[in-house]
């Protein structure tokens, strides 16, 4: 026989063998997959045991209808106090918390953010304050503390004011006296005006360069802005080389959140990198206007809704402004009632109806309750200001609840989270609020659209399912 024919007659032997092989190494492979699967599970249940939650399937976990999220939620802050394990499938598990003393004590803690949740934002808007963790995160959060001081903010609200016009003027126009409106995609298109030039000065207006009235309009404006940030940072380096020291600057003209980013120092003496510096741009404008846009468009729905309570907002808005050709930092703190409102709007829509944290450490509730290390927590403010042990009656529209006299825990209300991660912008996006509903109240009154109701539904910002349509009458 030649070596030929012996290695033919050797050959199907051999595959034989390394299949068998194969197998039995893939058959290992899956149960040992099946046994880490069954030990991680029995362990998830095993250090949940102390909270009460829904009957789930083993694998395919508590299966909520789509868009139902917030229904589910709300369903669990009745029947299982303080929080509650949301299986999500095999072993991926949300620990939902909506009790104002659970929220304290996880909100007190460092845990970073749950990866799984923005990790998708990365590419978008890279690695700023809303996704860095640990000491980067607070290295960079002290830099940009000084950036939303009461002196920076006092000069963002006339560019607020001339957003704001923008948008009315072309409610005017497109507006008919029985006519309806889908507002959403219209105010964010002017809170993304006001972002851009508080941000880095833009000159003109996306309000006026995007005007097709399809719901494109906001995310093209959005990409315009996002793929022109690296130019504006290198043109700022250079403009900034000639003017010099910050004060030089200053003096010149009004200093934008860029130019506050690029004077700005760590505690090393070390500035932030062109990447960095994209990231925190691109954060803040991400951050300033989906968010501000969806608490905007909220408090008209809530204030059309309620025209008594509407009608006082406004009565009280015309005493300080007259016919509003103006509006000053000073009247947004005399605008007491008007506040109120916003208050009570922004606790029944919140604009961030949730985030996430990877629990570092384990951790003991006051009740006495555990969690060990590993978990991840969604801290639910949507659920919190909807609990009805927390806030009586929580789906009535009761503004008394934020009168100077009340008194409440004081992580009862989290429109802008809390603890040291909260929104650093928090002021800003208060003092736009309240630009956005004193003017407008000036110039319509917001009536409902009662064949189109909104439909909450949770995604990274506080949206309708259905868009949120409001008839606008002017006012004489």
């Amino acid at each position: 026989m030649s070596v030929s024919d012996l290695s033919a007659t050797r050959f199907p032997g051999s595959i034989s063998g390394f299949l068998q092989v194969a197998s039995v190494l893939s058959l290992l492979l899956v149960l040992f997959k099946v046994v880490q699967f069954y030990l991680h599970r029995q362990w998830l249940l095993r250090n949940t045991q102390q909270f009460p939650c829904p009957p789930s399937h083993w694998f395919f976990g508590h299966k909520v209808p789509k868009d139902q999220e917030l229904q589910d939620i709300l369903t669990r802050v009745k029947n299982f106090p303080s929080a509650c394990p949301h299986w999500l499938w095999g072993t991926k598990l949300r620990f939902q918390v909506y009790d104002p003393d659970y929220m304290k004590v996880i909100l007190g803690r460092s845990d970073p953010k749950a990866h799984g949740s923005y990790r998708f934002l990365a590419p978008w808007i890279g690695y700023g304050l809303l996704l860095l963790n640990g000491e980067t995160w607070f290295q960079h959060r002290r830099m940009l503390t000084p950036a939303f001081h009461y002196d920076i903010l006092k000069p963002y609200v006339k560019t607020m004011a001339d957003s704001v016009h923008v948008m009315l003027d072309k409610w005017e126009q497109i507006v008919g006296q029985d006519s309806t409106l889908e507002i959403f995609q219209h105010i964010s298109l002017m809170t993304l005006d006001t972002i851009m030039k508080c941000a880095f000065s833009h000159e003109g207006s996306v309000q006026l360069d995007n005007l097709s009235s399809n719901g494109r309009q906001a995310i093209s404006a959005y990409q315009l802005a996002h793929d022109h940030t690296d130019k504006v940072i290198k043109s700022r380096k250079a403009q900034l080389k000639d003017e010099g020291e910050l004060e030089k600057a200053r003096k010149k003209r009004r200093l934008d959140f860029l130019d506050l980013l690029l004077f700005a120092r760590m505690e090393n003496g070390s500035i932030l990198s062109d990447k960095d510096l994209r990231a925190e741009v691109d954060t803040f404008m991400f951050e300033g206007h989906d968010t501000t846009a969806s608490g905007i468009s909220w408090i008209f729905y809530a204030l059309a809704t309620h025209p008594e309570y509407q009608k006082r907002c406004r009565e009280e808005v015309q005493s300080l402004l007259g016919d509003g050709s103006s509006i000053t930092w000073d009247h947004l703190d005399q605008m007491s009632y008007t506040t109120m409102c916003i208050k009570e709007a922004l606790r029944l829509y919140p604009p961030v109806p949730g985030v996430s944290r990877d629990l570092s450490t384990p951790v003991t509730f006051p009740d006495g309750r555990s969690l060990p290390k590993g978990i991840s927590v969604l801290l639910s403010f949507y659920g919190l200001h909807h609990n009805p042990t927390v806030w009586p009656n929580p789906e009535v529209f009761d503004p008394s609840r934020f009168a100077p006299e009340s008194s409440r825990h004081s992580h009862s209300f989290l429109p802008f989270s809390g603890g040291a991660r909260n929104c650093i912008g928090k002021q800003f996006a208060m003092n736009e609020l309240k630009v956005a509903v004193a003017l407008t109240l000036l110039r319509f009154e917001l009536l409902p659209d009662p064949t189109r109701i909104p439909v909450p539904i949770p995604r990274l910002v506080l949206k309708s399912k259905n868009g949120i349509h409001l008839r606008l009458k002017k006012l004489q």
